[in-house]
């Protein structure tokens, strides 16, 4: 070998770098890791947690935002006294109503029960309606038969007009009768998400592995499937509370929901609708409210599915 043609040889030789040891491999992020690192990062969630969390801290400790007594009117003083916008978190800040009670001390405490109805009724219905979805998936043949066709009954029927009819039927109309109506009739559309997403997971590997092991159906329906078919589920949830919120205030403002002297959102839609000509704001600001309230739980469940979901990234 000539010298030149050696010692380019060895000179390339000890330039050619190392070979660069592989990447640690780190551990996998679940679905649950990997969805809540998306919406730490999301400003459709920071936006809607910061303003839910807001509505939660005001429907639990309602003193903190005013002291002043939802019920007590003073029509002497106070009879449809207009908003003093510049007040802030005063008890005459939104003004007061035709029977001089202050409508932000009403708003204030009024979370309290529209966000109670909402969030009782979103869990029950959750329940009912992933056990029910979860059995028609999961088993099939007549007993998903006779599950959907149940289902169906219920899907057919009107929400609000069922609603009312059940309401109609109590002579006290409390929050718990209110609660009871909207979640005897709101658990079809989670069955049959809950139903949908079984019938995909009980065709996986991980299933028929814990089948042909021996697990026993509890052990595979709370271990196996619940855990990797809840994710539409929470979204569904999610998005429909905001709907609870409405539909309690839609009967409240037909007079079939709750009523005096319960302190709700819809109670004071229904008690301002006499005065929107001359006393607009007494509607307006607590319609307000429910459309807040709505718009920052459907933003949630907005941001929710963006996580839960691949194919929306």
């Amino acid at each position: 070998m000539p010298e030149t043609l050696k010692e380019n040889t060895e000179e390339t030789a000890v330039a050619a770098p190392a070979p660069a040891a592989a990447a640690p491999v780190g551990k996998p992020r679940s679905l649950w890791s990997d969805a809540w690192h998306d919406l730490r990062r999301s400003p459709l969630f920071v936006v809607s947690a910061i303003l839910i969390l807001f509505l939660l801290v005001m429907a639990v400790f309602p003193g903190l935002f005013t002291g002043a007594d939802p019920r007590y009117a003073d029509l002497a003083h106070h009879y449809l006294q207009k908003p003093k916008w510049g007040n802030f978190f005063q008890e005459d800040w939104f003004g007061y109503d035709i029977q001089g009670r202050s409508i932000y001390a009403r708003v204030v405490y009024g979370a309290r029960a529209s966000i109670t109805v909402a969030v009782v009724v979103t869990v029950l219905v959750t329940i009912l309606g992933t056990v029910v979805g979860m059995l028609a998936g999961y088993f099939g043949g007549w007993i998903d038969t006779i599950l959907s066709r149940v289902t169906d009954i219920f899907f057919g029927v009107p929400f609000i007009l069922g609603a009312m009819v059940v309401l109609t039927s109590f002579e006290e109309r409390k929050i718990w009768v209110v609660i009871l109506a909207l979640a005897f009739l709101g658990w079809t559309s989670i069955a049959r998400v809950a139903r949908g997403s079984v019938l995909t997971i009980k065709q996986a590997d991980y299933v028929m592995a814990a089948k042909a092991l021996g697990a026993s159906t509890s052990r595979i329906l709370l271990r196996h499937i619940l855990p990797n078919a809840i994710a539409p589920v929470i979204v569904v949830a999610t998005i429909a509370l905001g709907g609870y919120i409405s539909a309690e205030a839609t009967l409240s403002f037909l007079g079939i929901g709750l009523a005096e002297p319960t302190v709700s959102w819809g109670v004071d839609i229904s008690s301002g609708q006499e005065q929107l000509r001359n006393a607009a704001f007494v509607l307006i600001i607590p319609s307000v409210m429910v459309s807040i309230t709505v718009l920052a739980f459907i933003m949630l469940g907005d941001a929710v599915r963006n996580a839960l979901d691949p194919k929306l990234r």
